[in-house]
């Protein structure tokens, strides 16, 4: 949702950034600034710093930053308007209500009844396990090593063996029969009546991530079918943009996700601390779900069982993963059969180093297909071999693409070269890539460095903001057109106003962009590193070199951008009497 500037900035003053951050990370004051371990990267010296004065944050050791908004994005997971009702909520500060009109009104008052009746039935769920007559679906909990703590953390309950005693609950709490009906809860019957979906079956309540009961799982006690029974599809429950755990698991910040194929497996893994362990609903993994993991993480573990299905699941799982981004590994578990085993028989460690050694997805396809050819028979290597080549072919970046080949060369003993022109000339009949371009040493170019002019400007927005005194010589030499890049023009038609009326306000700055990658670099360009300079001759120098490199590195992207830009001209013309007369000029500070 959309909230006016005015309220964003409210809620931003009245959540001091101190206070909401030392709620998550330990912090010791040094000089104007507070000091601690960053908790987005693993770290032993405190490079995470919090300015009381900028009401920011920023780590000089992975780059993360940002206002007050940005951290609670980044460390819970939240979008901007998700953050700004948290700290709104915290700060007592009433956000203006969503004006719907009498159909969006109906649809969300209908939404809120779907999972108010959800909750009920979780509640419900939840006390019928510690009932009598759930001692059945208590024991199997316990059987499965199961300690009461995560029974209660998981919500975890029982439904009896009577057919309709959920929907005698609800009935008595108002609910409609159509109501119950549309949450998946019941059924009609046409020998019974009104029945329950769910009986005789210990229950696993599905929650969004912002632990909303949207659904259930129910595991049969005894031989009924199906073993396990999920909700069906309802107007608050999908499947497929769904994952069991991952409200939990969206603030593990353990730097990767497991993914499994039950709720056992997860709730198991969550018990033995592995608290960033998902699983997809009773359905195959889907695009969505991938997309969903992208949010909170890169990298995927895959933990799926190590039987046939397991295996098939896992090869389909590792496309999707590539397909969005993602880069998938998968864990061993063999001797065992899925991860809730393997832990009870060989512990939390020894699950510990199959991630540390959890096989790249590509190479795990590879084994999986070796099995379907005879490496003794020329022919049928040479048919591997072209498979291999086939798939090495899907890798779209030439980078990527040639590491790839150099590892499989090795792997498999078939000569880096050979398998490189059987990769080129396979891509070439399919048009599939294009080879890569090589210098002539034979090594890769090395990435590019940052750009002077680049860093000049994020060095003269830092300036400004550690030293505001500076704008009035800036304004004389610099304009908000000097600047190239969209981002940073936004920033200093802010910035420049602020200064013009002395309102300085960066963390406010910030608050205008509701994107927490481009929140992230604005707070960088405020906390670009200045050199440390004891004399004024040293700083008088460095602050007329950066206000020259803005102008040139101005002047540059101007004119290239004339032929595709007519007003681009006169800036240029500007732009370079401007240079002249710069470099002719003696600059002070004072």
């Amino acid at each position: 949702m959309y909230y006016p500037e005015e309220i964003v900035e409210e809620v931003r003053q009245k959540n001091d950034i101190v206070d909401v951050i030392s709620g998550y990370v330990r912090m010791q004051k040094k000089g104007a600034s507070y000091f601690g371990l960053c908790p987005f990267h693993n770290e032993k010296t405190s490079s995470f710093s919090v300015s009381p004065h900028k009401q920011m944050y920023y780590c000089f050791g992975c780059g993360a930053g940002g206002n007050v908004f940005t951290f609670i994005m980044n460390y819970e997971n939240y979008s901007f308007s998700e953050a700004i009702k948290m700290l709104a909520d915290r700060a007592g500060v009433a956000l203006p209500e969503i004006e719907y009109n009498e159909e969006m009104k109906k649809k969300e008052s209908r939404r809120a009844t779907l999972l108010e009746i959800n909750k009920e039935a979780a509640t419900y769920f939840f006390y019928q396990l510690r009932d009598k007559h759930g001692q059945l679906g208590y024991d199997y909990l316990k059987k499965r090593e199961l300690s009461d703590v995560t029974i209660k953390n998981f919500g975890l309950g029982y439904s009896n063996k009577t057919s309709n005693d959920l929907y005698l609950y609800l009935k008595k709490k108002g609910y409609s029969d159509d109501l119950l009906k549309d949450a998946g809860l019941v059924s009609f019957s046409e020998k019974i009546g009104m029945c329950d979906k769910f009986w005789n079956r210990v229950m696993f309540p599905i929650q969004d991530i912002n632990h909303r009961v949207i659904g259930f799982g129910g595991r049969v006690m005894g031989d009924g079918e199906p073993k396990y029974l999920n909700s069906p599809e309802t107007e608050i429950f999908d499947k497929s943009r769904n994952l069991y755990g991952l409200n939990f698991a969206r603030t593990s910040r353990k730097g990767n996700m497991i993914l499994c194929e039950g709720y056992m497996d997860v709730i198991a893994l969550h018990q033995a601390g592995f608290n960033q362990a998902v699983a997809s609903l009773g359905t195959a993994f889907t695009s969505g779900q991938a997309n969903l993991l992208r949010r909170y993480t890169d990298q995927v573990l895959l933990s799926y069982d190590s039987d046939g299905a397991g295996t098939k699941a896992a090869l389909r799982a590792i496309g999707i993963l590539r397909e969005v981004g993602l880069t998938g590994k998968v864990i061993n578990l063999e001797p065992y059969k899925d991860p809730d085993e393997f832990i009870k028989n060989l512990g939390t460690e020894a699950f510990d180093k199959r991630m540390e050694e959890a096989e790249n997805s590509f190479f795990f396809e590879l084994r999986i297909l070796q099995r379907d050819f005879d490496l003794k028979d020329p022919e049928a290597k040479t048919k591997f071999h072209n498979e291999i080549a086939r798939r090495l072919c899907n890798f779209q970046e030439e980078v990527e693409r040639e590491n790839y080949i150099e590892a499989v060369a090795e792997r498999y003993h078939i000569g880096f070269e050979n398998l490189r022109k059987l990769v080129y000339g396979y891509a070439a009949k399919t048009g599939l890539a294009k080879e890569a371009t090589r210098l002539k040493s034979g090594i890769q170019s090395k990435e590019k460095k940052e750009d002077s002019g680049v860093t000049a400007q994020k060095l003269l927005f830092t300036w400004l903001i550690e030293e505001p005194k500076t704008y009035p010589i800036v304004k004389k030499y610099i304009e908000v057109s000097d600047f190239t890049h969209p981002l940073y023009v936004k920033v200093a038609e802010k910035l420049f106003a602020e200064l013009e009326t002395g309102n300085l306000n960066p963390a406010g700055i910030i608050s205008m962009f509701t994107d927490e990658v481009e929140q992230r670099e604005v707070a960088a360009l405020f906390n670009t590193k200045l050199a440390a300079l004891e004399t004024k001759q040293d700083r008088d120098k460095a602050f007329r070199d950066i206000i020259i490199k803005v102008k040139e590195c101005s002047y540059q992207y101007h004119t290239e951008q004339m032929g595709r830009d007519v007003s681009a001209l006169d800036k240029v013309i500007k732009g370079k009497k401007a240079l002249e007369e710069l470099k002719k000029t003696h600059i002070s500070l004072e």
